[in-house]
């Protein structure tokens, strides 16, 4: 298996738990909870075909990796109910936009 793939994903995980530690030490398991949650957005991946391709940038292709989706999310980052899940969906988003620079 290529390493970009696997870290990549490493990164999806090891990002919110730094970020939730470092921004939200009191509640850093509620919020690094909430960031991972934000892996939902992921369920787009099942509407292309091939559900999986490694060499494919998320960004612009799946429906929950776009511009007006992304627009949500940075909205979702504002009220404090919802500021965990959005800072996590805008997260994954940088994390997956890093990785298409790197293809």
């Amino acid at each position: 298996m290529e390493f970009r793939p696997v870290f990549h994903l490493l990164l999806h995980v090891i990002v919110p738990l730094a970020i939730a530690r470092l921004v939200w030490p009191k509640d850093w398991k509620r919020a690094a909870l909430w960031m991972l949650a934000a892996w939902v957005i992921d369920l787009d991946h099942l509407l292309a075909d091939p559900v999986y391709a490694p060499g494919r940038c998320s960004l612009g292709f799946h429906p929950l990796h776009t511009w007006p989706a992304i627009a949500v999310y940075a909205g979702l980052s504002v009220p404090k109910k919802t500021r965990w899940f959005g800072v996590g969906l805008l997260i994954h988003i940088v994390l997956d936009g890093i990785d298409c620079l790197l293809m």
